[in-house]
């Protein structure tokens, strides 16, 4: 590398280390100023979005927009209904869509943006409540606001001190801060975020369960106490599950016989026909309710270190069966 090349990658490096650092030290002062300042105005901003009946509308125009997007979608995903919708369009018509039971949050760093400013007394003649992120504690957005939250940074990345850099990040860690705040003191739960992501992993984790995936009929693995240890094998080489339930008359579930039960009968006797499969299988295996969650199964399957689980009525009665490859499949691992 000549040393033309290797002051360039140099200045590039440290270019995003100062970036890094500045956007770092933005956030950390965001956090001192919450203690020293704006916890009080924090707190009402929380109150207004619990006391909430309607939707959160969030709004902000340029970069503040995508940063309102990116909120509004954060407390849409996370219980508190919200939805976008940008200062310009507002003043065509889309204004319609906020409502006296909304709660307006704006982001503008100057806090003077003119499509702002010039829809929020409307919005406010409307009787939403107004909670207001800027970067001007003296600004239009911010005396007009019924919770002002100070989002303002010493200076941007940016080498020039002009495109929006740690101003955008004070501002989305501020929206993300509000969003948790909210959620927590909502209740929300694990179950609820999974409720509005059914397509993601999370989703398929906390939405499915054991009867979902399982196999039963005649696809779960079954024989008789009464059947020999080469019916077994044979049910079990059919079936693919590596196993097999154990059944007493009632149908209700005595044992499993597994690929690891067979190995260890092989390594006592090679003559399998004189073995009662009641002294070769596992008695009183672990099962599991149909009912309960795919990512419970998956729980119990690591804890124990095995790779199926009989499924059970609660009288003990067989109901199906399930193994690693089956929650595999169903995107639950």
């Amino acid at each position: 590398m000549t040393q033309e090349k290797a002051s360039a990658a140099a200045r590039i490096t440290e270019l995003a280390q100062e970036t890094l650092q500045i956007e770092a030290d933005a956030i950390q002062n965001l956090k001192n100023k919450l203690a020293a300042n704006n916890a009080a105005t924090f707190v009402k901003a929380i109150e207004l979005l619990l006391a909430c009946h309607g939707r959160i509308v969030v709004s902000g125009i340029g970069k503040s927009g995508h940063i309102a997007r990116k909120v509004a979608a954060t407390f849409a995903s996370t219980g508190s209904p919200a939805f976008f919708v940008h200062p310009a369009e507002a003043s065509h018509g889309d204004l319609g869509m906020v409502t006296k039971s909304d709660v307006f949050v704006a982001f503008s760093n100057s806090g003077e943006t003119s499509e702002l400013t010039a829809i929020v007394p409307i919005i406010k003649r409307t009787g939403a409540k107004l909670i207001a992120l800027t970067g001007n504690t003296t600004s239009s957005l911010a005396q007009l606001a019924d919770a002002h939250i100070d989002v303002g940074v010493e200076k941007e990345a940016c080498p020039l001190n002009l495109a929006p850099t740690a101003s955008t990040t004070a501002a989305l860690a501020m929206g993300d801060a509000l969003a948790v705040a909210l959620l927590d003191a909502r209740g929300f739960k694990p179950e609820d975020f999974a409720r509005s992501h059914p397509g993601g992993s999370l989703g398929r984790r906390l939405l499915t369960h054991v009867k979902d995936v399982m196999r039963q009929g005649q696809d779960c693995p079954q024989v008789s106490i009464k059947a020999s240890v080469t019916e077994a094998l044979f049910e079990i080489t059919a079936k693919r599950m590596g196993m097999t339930a154990v059944l007493d008359d009632a149908q209700k579930v005595v044992g499993i016989f597994t690929d690891g039960d067979l190995r260890r009968l092989i390594e006592k006797t090679s003559d399998l026909g004189k073995t009662q499969l009641a002294d070769a299988m596992t008695k009183n295996p672990t099962t599991i309710a149909p009912d309960l969650l795919a990512a419970e199964a998956v729980e119990i399957m690591e804890r124990l270190r095995i790779n199926q689980l009989i499924v059970t009525h609660p009288d003990g009665r067989l109901m199906g069966a399930l193994n690693l490859h089956d929650l595999f499949a169903a995107q639950v691992i």
